[in-house]
């Protein structure tokens, strides 16, 4: 294998495919990256057996050829390289990589190629279409909310079904960590109608929402029971789902909050922010005392003292006082994009409906804490 490619281009495609590359490997050969030359495209490949990232970018190749070499390696050296260079890659053997950059020379050991494990698609049946943005959004409004608790591994992902809301056909992604429930939905696209639930990995959550920053083009969406492929560009991500039952979150979505709070997202978020300051690290409590048009946000730890802020808001109901937890707060307002933010409340004990002016789409939970 022989081939030649400019420096920028390689970096970026082994920023993309070593970042699924776990440090500690107890297989070797899942620490590589398995490159592939043929005609004019070289394509870069690297797995954990539960996500294989496949990248295809054009390059000068004389000789054809596949090799597999130590990613994070490899891609350090190439990081280090002068912008601009042009760098050799070659293999007379499969037992060796070669690269060449102006007057640096590496030599990496390689393992064989026929070690590396492919994971099989398997019938991917269920095919749409969504544009970036629309991926980004479902990803960015309810990650936050992903439990990272491994006991409740159902719960360590995001879970993307279609269903029905006022009678029209929506594409949905929910998350939740039992704190904290996230459901943002939109327009169900084209084929995506009568797709299987599937709750897709923190991890794979993670990779695809960093390489569709770099995409304006429509990502297309495959999967099957059991695996989920994003295809892009010239990026082609799979993945394995989690294999478990998300549970039935509407019943986690409260029907009688009767009291509404309207208030500007920011100010609140601000104000938050602020008061949080005093609590303390180990429960992050934030009282919200709210009379009519008032909302009086305080915090108390025994070691730091006290705060208080008040803000003006639209509410004209009895007095209430609540508790929350200020960062899963701060996360939730820090979703909001419109000027106004709505919360609707029953008592001190119950959860809250959290909702977007601006976005009638998205729609988040959040449980009280005793304060």
């Amino acid at each position: 294998m022989k081939l030649t490619l400019e420096r920028a281009a390689l970096l970026k495609s082994l920023s993309h495919v070593q970042s699924v590359v776990e440090r500690r490997n107890t297989i070797p050969i899942l620490a590589n990256v398995l490159i592939r030359a043929t005609g004019q495209q070289v394509s870069f490949v690297a797995t954990d057996m539960e996500i294989e990232i496949n990248e295809i970018v054009p390059g000068q190749v004389s000789k054809s050829g596949a090799v597999t070499a130590p990613a994070h390696t490899l891609y350090e050296i190439v990081r280090k390289l002068p912008e601009g260079a042009q760098v050799e890659l070659s293999a007379a053997n499969a037992g060796q990589l070669t690269l060449v950059s102006g007057r640096s020379q590496f030599r990496l050991g390689c393992l064989p190629v026929e070690d590396f494990p492919k994971m099989p698609e398997g019938d991917l049946k269920h095919k749409f279409a969504l544009t970036a943005g629309d991926l980004r959004t479902l990803v960015d409004r309810t990650r936050f909310a992903i439990s990272t608790e491994e006991t409740r591994y159902y719960l360590n992902g995001i879970y993307l079904h279609a269903t029905k809301a006022k009678n029209v056909e929506v594409l949905r992604a929910v998350a939740t960590d039992g704190h904290r429930l996230a459901r943002v939905e939109m327009a169900a696209p084209q084929g995506a109608k009568g797709i299987p639930g599937i709750i897709i990995p923190r991890k794979t959550v993670g990779e695809v929402r960093k390489l569709i920053d770099e995409t304006s083009a429509p990502v297309e969406v495959a999967l099957s029971e059991s695996k989920v492929r994003f295809a892009f560009d010239s990026v082609v991500i799979t993945s394995k789902l989690v294999d478990g039952t998300f549970p039935d979150y509407e019943r986690v979505i409260p029907q009688g909050n009767d009291k509404v709070l309207d208030a500007n997202a920011k100010t609140f978020a601000a104000a938050t922010d602020r008061v949080a300051t005093i609590s303390s690290e180990k429960s992050r409590a934030v009282k919200l005392s709210l009379t009519p048009g008032q909302l009086i946000l305080s915090a108390t730890a025994p070691e730091a003292g006290s705060a208080t802020e008040e803000i003006e808001v639209n509410y004209d109901g009895p007095l209430l006082e609540i508790g929350f937890n200020a960062r899963y707060l701060l996360d939730i307002l820090q979703q909001i994009e419109g000027d106004g933010v709505r919360f609707n409340l029953a008592d001190s004990a119950a959860p809250a409906i959290i909702q977007d002016d601006s976005d009638g789409g998205a729609l988040y939970v959040l449980m009280p804490m005793r304060v």
